[in-house]
């Protein structure tokens, strides 16, 4: 069996916090008690994912608030925050509030693009400028500059009894370093890597730069088109092959499951297949298969993976739609028995 180049440094995990219309807050909390098992089974890091108007988490940055006052080591990040929901000088705020009371432990991760339907929503988020709102790259970068701390204003000092401030307050200083870009094509591992961020590539990805032949018969390979945005990113990335690269696949290990749970997740597993199989819809997206089975089993496909040999950080994603049951499950075996077959070792 072929194996990474390097061990894996890093372990982290995805979770979108789905919760029931009718009892929110025992979803919230559901997600919370994940991320405090998250830490005491060694993981570095758990992310949120981040949904409007459906049920999952539509404020992560609130979420990671609460998980930041009940826990102490681990990392916690955003995969991803779609800028196009948000004010960018108000998200820096809100950024650098939660990593001050963390201790300096949130990685926020975004992305941009017009919000997802945007049409029927757009009089509801954007009343007055929804056909003026700019959801290119520039948003990123006004984010970046006021989380790095660039001004934000032109007038700082006293007025009356109050003092203000020229840029976004309060200031966490090593924030900046810890921004992610979720990318999911050449372009934007460029602009990530550009623009000195961090890179997200997960389970989707544009097909491009990688097709045998041509015409409908050309042949995709998901793990190389991922290995070309790493690629990609790094060669414009002032920290070259250094730069922080995290990989974010669906695994799903059945060491600890009961036969139940083992169906369950092989049937789940069954009906995404179709979708990897060729590029989907307009954009051309290609989704990688979610991998089920051993740790055994999953750490050789994913010594296979070329994309995986390139990165020593992952933040697997959990399935959508589990049970709490499920995810202690899988979190337990992911950290006892598939994260030390890919070298990593649990922190402390």
């Amino acid at each position: 069996m072929s194996t990474t180049s390097k061990p894996l440094r890093k372990l982290g995990f995805l979770t979108i916090g789905l919760f029931d219309e009718a009892d929110p807050r025992r979803g919230h909390e559901s997600t919370l008690e994940i991320i405090e098992l998250g830490e005491q089974l060694g993981f570095d890091s758990a992310w949120l994912r981040h949904r409007h108007l459906q049920y999952g988490i539509s404020s992560p940055v609130a979420v990671l608030a609460a998980a930041s006052q009940r826990t102490s080591r681990i990392e916690l990040g955003t995969a991803v925050i779609p800028l196009g929901w948000e004010n960018p000088l108000r998200l820096a705020e809100d950024l650098a509030t939660v990593d001050l009371l963390s201790g300096g432990r949130v990685n926020p991760g975004v992305s941009v693009g017009p919000p997802m339907h945007y049409d029927r929503v757009k009089q509801a988020l954007y009343p007055d400028t929804a056909e003026t709102e700019d959801f290119s790259f520039e948003r990123v970068r006004r984010l970046l500059d006021f989380v790095r701390g660039e001004r934000a204003s032109d007038f700082s000092g006293m007025e009356g009894f109050e003092v203000f401030s020229d840029r976004v307050q309060p200031h966490s200083p090593g924030l900046g370093k810890r921004m992610w870009y979720g990318g999911g094509s050449l372009r934007s591992a460029r602009w990530a890597g550009e623009n000195g961020m961090n890179f997200l590539t997960s389970s989707v990805v544009k097909a491009e730069g990688n097709e045998e032949g041509g015409g409908e018969e050309a042949v995709v390979d998901f793990a190389e088109v991922q290995l070309s945005h790493v690629r990609a990113f790094r060669a414009a990335h002032a920290d070259g092959g250094e730069a922080r690269v995290s990989q974010g696949l669906v695994v799903i290990p059945t060491d600890g499951a009961t036969s139940e749970q083992r169906a369950k997740y092989e049937a789940y597993v069954a009906k995404r297949l179709p979708r990897t199989v060729a590029p989907q819809g307009p954009a051309r997206l290609l989704f990688a298969p979610d991998l089920v089975g051993t740790s055994a089993e999953i750490a050789e496909r994913l010594h296979e993976h070329v994309a995986f040999r390139e990165i020593d950080e992952v933040a697997f994603a959990l399935p959508f739609t589990f049970d709490h049951a499920d995810y202690v499950q899988i979190l337990t075996d992911i950290a006892t028995n598939l994260g030390p077959q890919l070298g990593w070792r649990p922190a402390v």
